[in-house]
Parts: structure tokens; sequence; C-alpha cells
């Protein structure tokens, strides 16, 4: 699992803007149970002798659940979530479309709020400004004024960003990981964050009206302000897609990882004796009828010398990998065994990996455009918001003609897309529900093993009553882009 999203758990919108009589500011409503949020600053709606042309600001606040028992903080400390400098976190709104004008080529800027915790509040009116209380321009909450009207921020880098705006109705989606980092890792206080025009456009002799997002109270179940959590954590087991080195291929391309799922009793546990510490690997050619190791420990190379064992190590509960690079004689193996171990003489697991060459005769001579057929093999019709459902993925090549003997007795083993990502779209509207994480995060790559490509998805984070469908796209090396495959998935989330 690589995604996971947090809903606002208050969000508001503050304003100095005047009223309809054009003389009284409404400095003291608030908006808080709006289902819409709004940003503007309007310039030169009145004007007096002694204050000249007025300036109207309207200003976002936003929280989520970032600490305490529940939310980022919590999910980091259970596991759900990996640790700083391994996540990102993107603040996403939604825009809301309205019939006044929307500004263009504007910026607005992301800060932490600073100082003061505030409340929601229950106004409505977004028009006349008729519903007073906090939290509002001048107060954060009750009997708790701002030290600056319109809300406290840092000012520092850390703390805040600047989102720019072309055409105006655009959604926002934007890296504020520093901040909620600050929050979850350095102890910053979290009151939550402030959404409004950029000083320059706030002080401008012209206006900028009026952006709007959708709110938390919004119908829509997925145009809610959320922070998405993002992360790559594909596990690649290369057991079935384990080559012996070549000069032909880059150092990085000669390494083959394999992994250990220690599972006990239907769960993931640590090996006592190793904990999160190290592994070792040793490899051993096959017995006469390759059923079992024998013979001297094989030699692995790595890029400094050749050893008898490779070292492994943790990599969460109950898993552990290891990566091992490997030269063929001049009569390749075909079968080789790995054996784990601690170093002091327990063994845990013996596997077994059909090791192949890179290069052979004539894969040299024509440019590959390889074409699958995947289905999800434990697809089912229904699920519940309250489960995370692991989806597994065989794939084959579409060209594939195995002789008859191949279908009349041996299990079909699959072909592994070793880069693989996927989307979820809603059937009904395709609305994309998780779009392609191919960027720089990597969010929904597939993870592999000896089985096939899989996937882990959080139910919670799709509205319920309604079917979606999962797209699978696989990386052409020979054109450099994702090719989305023909066939899609449905299921219902209940």
């Amino acid at each position: 699992m690589s995604i996971l999203r947090y809903t606002a758990s208050l969000d508001t919108t503050i304003t100095n803007a005047y009223k309809e009589n054009l003389s009284t500011r409404g400095t003291g409503s608030n908006m808080g149970m709006s289902d819409s949020l709004e940003a503007f600053s309007i310039y030169g709606q009145t004007s007096s002798s002694v204050g000249g042309r007025s300036s109207e600001l309207s200003r976002i606040l936003v929280k989520f659940a970032a600490t305490g028992s529940s939310g980022i903080s919590a999910d980091r400390t259970a596991g759900k979530l990996p640790a700083s400098g391994s996540v990102s976190f993107y603040l996403r709104m939604f825009n809301a479309v309205h019939p006044y004008t929307v500004p263009e080529n504007y910026s607005m800027v992301i800060s932490a709020v600073s100082g003061s915790d505030w409340q929601e509040g229950y106004g409505l009116d977004m028009e006349g400004y008729k519903d007073s209380g906090v939290t509002n321009w001048i107060s954060a909450s009750t009997g708790n004024a701002w030290v600056n009207e319109g809300g406290d921020y840092w000012a520092t880098i850390s703390g805040s960003f600047t989102a720019s705006f072309k055409e105006g109705p655009e959604d926002m989606e934007f890296d504020i990981t520093q901040i909620v980092e600050q929050w979850v890792t350095d102890g910053l206080e979290n009151y939550g964050l402030g959404i409004m025009m950029t000083p320059a456009e706030e002080a401008a002799s012209r206006s900028y009206y009026t952006k709007k997002f959708f709110a938390r109270g919004t119908e829509f179940f997925f145009k809610k302000p959320v922070i998405e959590a993002r992360w790559n954590s594909a596990k690649k087991d290369d057991r079935e897609n384990f080559y012996y080195s070549s000069s032909l291929a880059p150092s990085d391309d000669n390494l083959n990882t394999l992994y250990l799922y220690n599972e006990i009793r239907g769960r993931l546990v640590n090996i006592p004796e190793i904990g999160t510490g190290e592994i070792y690997i040793d490899l051993y050619s096959g017995s006469l009828d390759n059923n079992n190791p024998t013979g001297p420990i094989l030699s692995q190379s790595n890029p400094n010398m050749y050893t008898t064992y490779a070292t492994g190590g943790w990599v969460e509960t109950g898993v552990y990998s290891c990566s091992i690079c490997t030269t063929s004689s001049a009569t390749p193996l075909t079968k080789l065994f790995d054996v784990w171990h601690n170093g002091s003489g327990s063994q845990y697991f013996t596997g077994s990996i059909y090791p192949r060459l890179l290069g052979k005769q004539g894969e040299l001579s024509y440019n590959p455009t390889p074409q699958y057929v995947s289905s999800i093999t434990n697809l089912r019709a229904k699920y519940s918001t309250s489960e995370t459902a692991r989806f597994r993925i065989f794939s084959r090549l579409k060209d594939w003609n195995p002789t008859i003997y191949t279908k009349a007795v041996s299990t079909v083993k699959p072909t592994v897309p070793e880069s693989g990502s996927y989307k979820v779209v809603r059937v009904v509207d395709g609305y994309e529900a998780i779009g392609y994480g191919t960027g720089s995060d990597l969010h929904t790559q597939l993870s592999y093993d000896v089985s096939g490509s899989y996937f882990d998805l959080d139910l919670s984070m799709f509205e319920p009553g309604y079917s979606y469908e999962i797209y699978l796209a696989y990386y052409n090396g020979s054109v450099g882009a994702w090719v989305e495959q023909p066939h899609t998935f449905k299921f219902r989330v209940e």
C-alpha cells in the first residue's frame, strides 16, 4: 500500500470583505459550515478621501489530523506510513465551479498557521456575511483574537509555499511534505494551513476574484480537501526474473533481489535470531536430480570482490531481502538453491531459482515490443470500505504459444513485467479515484514475486455504493512510454 488520504477535520473561510451595504466589513462573519471555501482579493469596490480605494480579502483555513491518537503520526507509529524521507505529502483541493469571475495567472500561498488553534463554527452565508461567530477575520476562537487580523502564519520558507494557477479553475495539488514533517517529526504545533492570494496580489491595484474549492462538507466524496501520502512501496522479488551477470548489462541490472517472507500462523513476524539485523544467503548447485542443494558454496560477485555469501537485511516486519550477483560457467547451471542463514549455523529457508542468460543468441537482433495479457486472479465482486485488499495479477506474453505437453501437464508460469502501474476509475462517470503514479513518487507501481505482480489498496479511500474498474499499464522501454492494457477489472465497494 503506497497511497493514503487524510480528509480535513476542520475548514472555514475568513474575510474582511464589505457586506451588501458597502460600508460595514464582514470581519466577524463565520462560514465554517459552508460546502465551499473561497479566496479572493478585491480592489477598489469602495473609496474614501481618508483611506483611498478599498482592499477586500478572503482566506481559507483548513486543518488535518496530523498528530495525536489518530491520523498521520499514529499511522507512522503503527507502520502504515514509512519514515521521514521516504514519503511525500500532497495537499489536494478541488475546484468548485461557480458563476462568478475566476482569476487567471495568479498564485496562492500555503502557510502553516501559527500561535492559535481555531474553531470551525456554524456559519453558512458566503454572500451577505450575515452569520457571525468564530473563527473569523479577527478571532481565532472564543476570547482568542489573532495577533494579526486575517490569521497568524509561519513566514519561514519551511512553513510557507506558493502554488501557481494559469487558467484559474485548476485543482490544487502541492507538495507540503516539509510542513507535515514539522508537525509529525519536529514537534511543530499543528494549527492547520492558511491558503490565500500572495502578499503581492493581496496588495495589488487590481482584483483577483473568486477562487473556490470544495469544503469537507461537500456532497462529492472525492472533492473534499485531503492530504495525500505517496511513497513507492513496490517489492521487486526477482526469483522469477533471475539473470546471470552479463557484460551487456549495467551493474545495477546485474543485481537480483530476493525476498524471504517469514509467515507464521497467518501473519508475518520477525525471525527471533535476526530481528531487524543482517541475514546471509549462500548459493548452491543442485544434486543429480536437482532436488536439493549440494556441493561447495558458489561464488557471488560484488563491485569489490567475490564472496561465498551475500548479506541481506530487514525490510519490514517479517520480510527480509538480499541482492545477489553471480556469473555463469561455460555450461550454465539451470537451477540454483538459495539458503538463508544467520552466519552461525542456523538455516531458515532454502529456495530454488531458475536463472537465465542476458542477451541470448538472437535476442539482440531485433527491437522488442512485448504485449501482455493480464488478469486479476483473486478479484472479488464486492469489497468493504473497512478492508485493505491485495490484488494479484497474472500476466503472460500475448503471443505465448506453448506445446500441447506444456498445456496438459505443466503449471503455467507468469511473465512478470518489471515496471507496471495501476489506476482506479469510478465506472458511472469515469472519475479517476486514483490516477497512475508514474512520476517521481511511483506510488502506484506494482510489486512482484514468483507468483506475478500485485498491489495493496486501502478501500476506505473509495465512496461506497459505486463500481470501480482497475486499469493496468506496463512500461515499454522500446518506445519510452507506459502502455495501457486493453482489459479492465471491475469491482464494487460497499
